[in-house]
């Protein structure tokens, strides 16, 4: 009883994932200017601003917009007029006939169209325009813009508006102060680091009054790691590793030009063999090398060597560099911050300082004598009163191994641990273990091990396995070489199949040792759930862990395995999972356990969720996001965060839902954790609260990712979702084949709780939809058993709803309707409103089968009211599309009312989106019809209104009004 939602059809078998930011920016950016007004994107050099605005110019232009353009460069500043030369580069005799005699001249004169033009020399630095002429001139360019936007939508983009000429900028002020309705302007402007020419630091000023009102201003967002890996393939970049991906991401800040540049260097050193290490700074080419340079020499000698200072600390503040010497610190970094190099931030104790170029302290460095470094260095040692940032200076002055220094790193890498710092810990750990004299090669060992596990909390998995490998060519001891086993396991996250022969070895190596063997036999359960596929075997490795911990006094090993086994009997179906639990939540408690994402508080979550305790869930959710993120592993917060996304559609709450998943997205993308699971939150919250085109591509995405690393825990899941896409689009085939997929691998995993991965009635519908009542019939059958054994009211209220559709599919209408009505209720109570919502819909769709159209309307006005104030955007279309099409499946007929009098009301909505620009696809896809119904719809609409062009429609409704 699913009606279709037109998804786009075209493009490539595998489509790229959504670049999740530029996606949002641009269509923030879109929304705004169909609304009528101006919009000013900002942001530093080389962040994509053209980029942005060039593809919203081309969508526009796309859509029947009449777009003008100019791009000043520094060179022009200083000319009049030539960004309007630019600009009206375009324009016809045939639109300047509209214009007065004199307005003509005088535009024709400035534009370089008249012979008097050029003895007129309008470019000379005083102009040839007297105060008349120049005012007939803005005349002039207001009415041409006035004429332009009357044949079509006008849109002005004003590219690097930093460098617009005087004169130029002058009149479009004029124009923007006095603009009609379709007149929009989109600016882009300059902020950040000073460019060559030493300017200031943020160009913008001024940009925003070149802008109609009302105006939005929006900074263009860095890239994201993954936008910043397809950027790099785009352009015909190596293929790096997701680890120098991310350190590509971090070093250019997000910036594409700054990462496309960085990327080329690191290819020449590759092609010479000469790729840096984990620990070593990346090339950076003299193109990005100069412009620093020269911002820098532009200093006072006092603020330039405040800054070689600054960018020798680990984590500089105005108050250290005091106390290092640099007694004119806040003078010195004033003057830098005037000159757009640093930032001090504010509300911080001590005045932390960030360099707005991540590069600039890469560049200091390499640029200073050693013997200036070694100064800094010393001076920050002696004044630093963090033991990190001691131990930091300490071993940069310190040549060869000394046991004192190691043992100061050691200490500061403790320190940076327990600060929630795991990365800075790594790094210590690492230096700690250089500087250890020879004749220690056991703390040498142990020092590398810290630093890998420390690696893993802070998901540098690619140092993690470098510095385990490390240990496993030297180690002898089992201990030592089992727990550099373990880190390799863990480095791989979801990958676990790829690691399939370091088992062996590892419990060969740990001999019959129960201390050794106790986190060996947890890895082996997750191992068995994710690869092997089975949940009963899975749970077997679980208990033996949990106990051999237990009788080894391994705490942490143990919690972690209860709280595996607790999981693994949820999904099992067992009744001893709840007793699990609670033994892994029973004093005494280990900190790295309770905080983790496998750990037993996030999994209290999940049993919340099973008794349908959505707030419970919530609270728990979000405790522990707060103190993941003043401590823990980028893991765990991606992780919490899915589940918390995944609360929040439940509860109803679809944007903060999308915010949430894309966050998680950028973790794992800026850390090179496996994206599969992120993905298949941003697919969700995509189906919840905004396109499911969008959705469509996200759930492919995770599902690539779980099946490229042979993830057959997160398989299932990305299959569900995209199946539930294609059953909510009307592919009725293509979702029964995902989801009886999703049937075979949980059922073969053992799943044996229908709340644990709630697909049954999903399943369920998509089959009766196909034609399949008796197969659907027998999920249903199946699953309730299951949940009326457990007792899991919300799963039966869902499973109500795939029970009454199969009686619709029967033609059993009666019982259908009341099934739903039954379903909804049942939903009502468990507290689960985009379910109830869409059994409403259902209801709906049942209601006019029975002839019944004021109980129907009924139903998807409460549907209507319930998708409204969750933000479920896609269902509120689908909804709105149900409400007004008539029993015989014909649109209502039209209210009235001057140029949408004489339409239906699906031809006044196809009408009143193309006076927004929108394509034929898009307006399909809005309305929740074909393609062909909407060029149907149009030519009926075209022959009614007497119109021959989607412009004509547009300036129709721009001026006349709905009634």
């Amino acid at each position: 009883m699913t009606e279709p939602i037109t998804l786009p059809t075209d493009g490539p078998a595998h489509p790229r994932p959504p670049a999740v930011e530029r996606d949002a920016l641009c269509d923030t950016v879109r929304a705004h200017l169909l609304r009528a007004g101006g919009v000013l994107l900002t942001g530093p050099a080389g962040i994509g601003k053209t980029t942005v605005a060039s593809e919203l110019a081309a969508q526009l232009r796309s859509r029947g917009h009449r777009v003008l353009r100019c791009s000043p460069s520094p060179a022009e500043r200083d000319s009049p007029f030539l960004g309007l030369i630019d600009l009206l580069v375009g324009v016809g005799e045939d639109t300047l006939a509209a214009l007065a005699a004199h307005e003509r001249t005088v535009l024709e004169t400035t534009l370089l169209r008249s012979p008097q033009a050029w003895a007129a020399d309008p470019l000379a630095p005083t102009g040839p325009l007297g105060g008349r002429d120049a005012l007939v001139l803005r005349i002039a360019v207001r009415k041409v813009l006035s004429v332009l936007g009357a044949a079509a939508p006008l849109l002005l983009v004003i590219d690097d508006a930093q460098w617009l000429d005087r004169a130029t900028a002058d009149i479009l002020k004029y124009a923007a102060r006095r603009a009609d309705a379709d007149l929009w302007v989109l600016v882009t402007a300059r902020t950040g680091s000073s460019g060559d020419d030493g300017g200031p630091a943020d160009r913008s000023a001024g940009a925003q009054e070149l802008c109609p009102q009302p105006v939005r201003r929006l900074p263009v967002p860095p890239m994201t790691a993954h936008e910043i890996a397809e950027l790099l393939e785009r352009h015909d970049q190596p293929s790096w590793p997701r680890p120098l991906v991310a350190r590509l991401h971090r070093a250019s800040g997000g910036n594409p030009r700054t990462a496309l540049e960085l990327s080329s260097a690191l290819d020449e050193r590759a092609r010479r063999h000469e790729l840096p290490g984990s620990a070593d700074p990346l090339p950076v080419p003299e193109s990005l090398r100069r412009p620093i340079l020269d911002r820098v020499d532009a200093l006072p000698a006092g603020a330039r060597r405040t800054l070689v200072v600054a960018a020798a600390a680990a984590r500089p503040t105005v108050e250290l560099l005091r106390r290092a010497g640099r007694h004119d610190a806040a003078a010195d970094l004033d003057t830098c911050l005037r000159h757009g190099i640093l930032d001090v931030l504010p509300g911080t104790d001590h005045g932390v300082i960030r360099f707005l170029d991540p590069l600039t302290p890469m560049v200091l460095q390499s640029e200073t004598p050693y013997a200036h470094q070694m100064a800094a260095h010393r001076a920050l040692a002696d004044a630093s009163e963090d033991p990190v940032e001691r131990a930091h200076h300490l071993a940069r002055l310190t040549a060869g191994p000394d046991p004192a220094v190691a043992a100061r790193l050691t200490a500061a890498a403790s320190a940076a641990r327990r600060r929630g710092a795991p990365r800075t810990a790594a790094r210590l750990g690492r230096l700690a273990a250089e500087y250890t004299p020879a004749g220690q090669a056991h703390a040498d060992i142990a020092r590398r091990l810290t630093a890998a596990e420390d690696a893993i909390e802070a998901a540098d998995l690619d140092f993690a396995r470098q510095l385990a490998h490390e240990v496993l060519g030297e180690a002898r001891r089992p201990a030592e070489r089992v727990r550099a086993w373990n880190v390799v396991i863990d480095s791989c996250g979801q990958a676990m199949a790829e690691i399939a022969d370091v088992f062996p070895e590892a419990v060969r190596d740990a001999g019959g040792d129960p201390v050794l063997l106790a986190p060996l036999h947890y890895r082996m359960s997750w191992r068995e759930w994710m690869v092997g596929g089975s949940a009963p075997r899975a749970h077997t490795h679980a208990v033996r862990a949990a106990q051999l911990a237990a009788r080894t006094g391994d705490r942490r090993t143990e919690l972690m395995a209860l709280t595996q086994q607790a999981a693994l009997e949820l999904f099992l179906g067992l009744p001893q999972a709840e007793v699990t639990l609670a033994a892994a939540l029973a004093a005494p408690h280990d900190v790295h356990a309770m905080i983790h994402h496998n750990g037993p508080l996030y999994l209290k979550h999940r049993f919340h969720l099973v008794h349908d305790e959505l707030d419970e869930a919530r609270a728990e959710l979000r405790t522990l996001v707060y103190r993941l993120r003043q401590r823990g592993s980028a893991d765990s917060l991606s992780q919490c965060l899915i589940g918390l996304a995944q609360v929040e559609i439940q509860r109803g709450r679809c944007r903060p839902a999308l915010t949430i998943a894309r966050q998680s997205l950028r973790i794992t993308e800026e850390s090179g954790l496996s994206q599969g699971p992120a993905w298949y939150a941003v697919s969700l919250a995509e189906t919840a609260g905004g396109s499911l085109s969008q959705a469509l591509s996200a759930a492919e995405t995770a599902r690539r990712h779980s099946e490229d690393d042979d993830d057959r825990l997160f398989l299932p899941r990305a299959l569900h979702a995209e199946g539930r896409i294609r059953l909510f689009s009307g592919q009725y085939g293509q979702a029964v084949e995902l989801l009886r997929r999703t049937a075979a691998l949980e059922s073969a995993q053992g799943q044996r709780d229908p709340a644990t991965r709630r697909w049954h009635a999903d399943l369920a519908e998509a089959l009766a939809a196909c034609g399949a009542p008796d197969e659907a019939e027998a999920v249903v059958t199946r699953a309730r058993r299951q949940a009326e054994r457990l007792g899991r009211p919300g799963v039966l209220a869902t499973l109500d709803r795939a029970a009454a559709t199969v009686s619709v599919a029967r033609g059993e209408l009666g019982d259908g309707a009341r099934g739903l009505e039954h379903a909804a209720a049942r939903l009502r109570a468990t507290g689960y409103p985009l379910e109830e919502a869409r059994t409403q819909v259902t209801l709906g769709r049942v209601r006019r089968l029975l002839g019944d159209e004021a109980a129907a309307r009924a139903a998807f006005a409460g549907a209507l009211r319930i998708f409204t104030k969750s933000g479920a955007r896609s269902w509120v279309s689908l909804t709105r599309a149900e409400r007004d099409r008539t029993p015989d499946g014909s649109a209502c007929a039209p209210e009235g009312g001057s140029w949408a009098e004489h339409l239906t009301t699906t031809e006044r909505s196809v009408v009143a989106r193309v006076a927004q620009g929108a394509t034929n696809r898009e307006i399909a896809a809005g309305l929740v019809v074909s393609v062909k119904t909407v060029e149907a719809a149009l030519t009926r609409a075209y022959r009614k209104l007497g119109a021959k062009s989607r412009v004509e429609i547009a300036r129709m409704v721009l001026t006349r009004p709905a009634g």
